[in-house]
């Protein structure tokens, strides 16, 4: 076991936790009922409320009768892990805050080299299987908190949060900067993860006596602006965020661990967000009075088909205590000498689903809806033959517009956080590859080129295809229009629209060194070529009789006074 140092305990550190989580609980408080029923409907495993709901493997899905949502759901975080951070391509470049330096080969060679070895880094973690969690919370729940935590074994580790197990903060700009999160870990995983100098006496106890090492503890993780950050201080107790565990039930002012990040390494992501709210809403919250009702609508007609294939049943008072059978083929006897007493259904139905099935698949189309379902399978849905790729394109457009504020916020609060913690981890890990020299101290830029980024830039790139085949088609009656657009900074920006790699596109100082020279030559060609006429010219002349009647003794007589030879 490695050797860990000792924490010195601090009561007034421990209060000032225990109050903050205190105030982020009742802040969370108005949430939980909503997140419950969502829970119940949606996703029944999805959410923990209580830190005593780990490993828990009774039925949970009792109040689902129809899983429609639950599959929308699925089909949405699928969708959107495979067109927003799709681990089979490229979904992210990287640039520099100067666009002209992003026009420089061996920068852009660098920067493409670190998007290489960041991806790798991705690959080989569990991010991969983190992010379709996170994708699945925001569509059900809209929030979602994982952390991204240094690995020696794969450079960044994810642990994926469940709704309902923290509680978060944000600052004046409203970016989440504060999570405070319960869960439980068993005394086992106490010792080894924070040493044994650091547990409570109960746990050292109980681990040194090698009883109950797998009795679970309530443990407290908070992650916070640190009020005693120092930029002179190398510790990591003065970093820009302080991050604590402590044992819930443990002895007053004691800790597990004390430490500080860099950048804060929770990151939450919320689907839409309303004013100043701190969590977010969700597609979930929207549908939750279609998923009730559709709920009760199967129920409903599961009791009338039951009603119809198992009537109630009437019969004579004199079957009281007789056989009655209702298996098919059986008989059971009846008196008819008491007439008109027969064993019969009590009433007959004659259930009319159709309204009812009309009514439960126009629920079903809301709630699909409503995940974007019609999005992430419009060409799989599209039954109709003959389609044309420019007709998908043009409805593939238009509704990625519906996307374009999810999209946005998914980069802010998601997809930028997680590459630039990621960044800092291969900085401090020397993965990065010294910079070159004109890029060193400048801020990065993030680009993004999964599917569904680039089809938001589709609607751009299409303007430009349309502005090149207008030019192209007017020049054959005006070749001078041909002049007015900047075709360089036409190719240059159709390529980065697309995600065109810079493996592909050429330095521009060897393109212009290519085309001085390409002029040269056509210089060089164009002088041959007049050298050529002229001397032609003159050999034409030097064969030309003179006379005086011909137009060249005329010329000559004119140039010598009248004078022909």
């Amino acid at each position: 076991m490695r050797a860990i140092a000792k924490i010195e305990p601090d009561v007034e550190l421990r209060r000032e936790l225990d109050r903050r989580l205190g105030a982020l609980r009742i802040e969370r408080a108005s949430f939980i009922d909503h997140w419950r029923d969502l829970s119940d409907h949606i996703l029944p495993r999805g959410a923990r409320f209580f830190v005593t709901d780990r490993n828990r493997g009774e039925r949970k899905n009792m109040r689902i009768m129809d899983n429609t949502a639950t599959m929308s759901v699925r089909t949405m975080s699928s969708g959107m892990m495979s067109g927003l951070t799709s681990p089979a391509r490229p979904w992210f470049s990287l640039k520099t805050s100067d666009p002209g330096l992003n026009e420089y080969k061996p920068i852009k060679m660098w920067l493409e080299l670190v998007r290489d070895r960041m991806a790798e880094v991705f690959l080989r973690s569990n991010l991969y299987t983190t992010l379709p969690i996170t994708y699945t919370d925001l569509g059900v729940f809209g929030t979602h908190a994982f952390a991204v935590l240094e690995d020696d074994q794969s450079v960044i580790r994810c642990f994926p949060f469940p709704i309902g197990s923290y509680c978060i903060g944000t600052n004046h700009r409203g970016v989440v900067d504060t999570c405070y999160r319960e869960f439980q870990m068993s005394r086992k995983q106490l010792v080894e993860q924070f040493g044994i100098e650091n547990v409570s006496p109960q746990v050292r106890q109980a681990y040194d006596l090698r009883q109950g090492v797998d009795a679970w503890v309530d443990v407290v993780h908070a992650v916070e602006p640190n009020p005693d950050h120092d930029e002179r201080k190398p510790h990591a107790k003065y970093k820009p965020f302080r991050s604590v565990y402590y044992e819930k039930g443990g002895v007053a002012g004691q800790f597990l661990k004390i430490s500080g990040f860099d950048t804060f390494p929770i990151m939450v992501a919320r689907w839409s967000i309303t004013g100043e709210d701190i969590y977010g809403t969700s597609p979930a919250m929207d549908a939750l009075g279609d998923i009730r009702a559709l709920q009760l609508e199967q129920k409903r007609k599961a009791q009338a088909i039951d009603k119809l294939v198992n009537p109630p049943m009437k019969a004579p008072s004199a079957l009281r205590n007789q056989r009655a059978s209702l298996l098919p083929g059986d008989v059971t006897y009846v008196d008819s000498s008491q007439g008109g007493q027969s064993f019969e259904p009590a009433y007959i139905i004659k259930p009319e689903l159709q309204a009812l099935m009309e009514d439960i698949q126009e629920n079903q189309a809301r709630i699909r809806k409503a995940f974007f379902e019609d999005i992430f399978l419009m060409i799989a849905n599209d039954q109709r033959s003959g389609v044309t790729a420019t007709e998908i394109q043009e409805r593939h457009e238009e509704k990625m517009l519906m996307l374009g504020p999810i999209l946005e916020r998914m980069n802010d609060e998601l997809l930028d956080p997680l590459i630039e913690r990621t960044f800092s981890i291969m900085v401090k890990m020397n993965i990065i590859p010294p910079p070159p020299p004109e890029v060193q101290g400048m801020n990065m830029a993030i680009e993004y080129v999964s599917i569904l980024a680039q089809a938001q830039k589709m609607i751009g790139v299409g303007a430009i295809e349309k502005y090149v085949a207008f030019v192209g088609n007017l020049a054959t009656a005006r070749p001078e229009v041909l002049d007015l657009p900047d075709w360089d900074q036409t190719v240059d920006t159709y390529g980065d629209m697309i995600g065109i790699p810079p493996q592909l596109q050429r330095d521009p100082q060897l393109v212009a060194l290519d085309r001085q020279q390409r002029a040269k030559q056509q210089q060089a060609q164009q002088a041959m070529q007049m050298a050529q006429a002229g001397a032609q010219t003159a050999q034409t002349l030097g064969q030309t009789p003179v006379t005086s009647d011909s137009a060249l003794g005329a010329m000559i007589s004119r140039a010598t006074g009248g004078v022909a030879q």
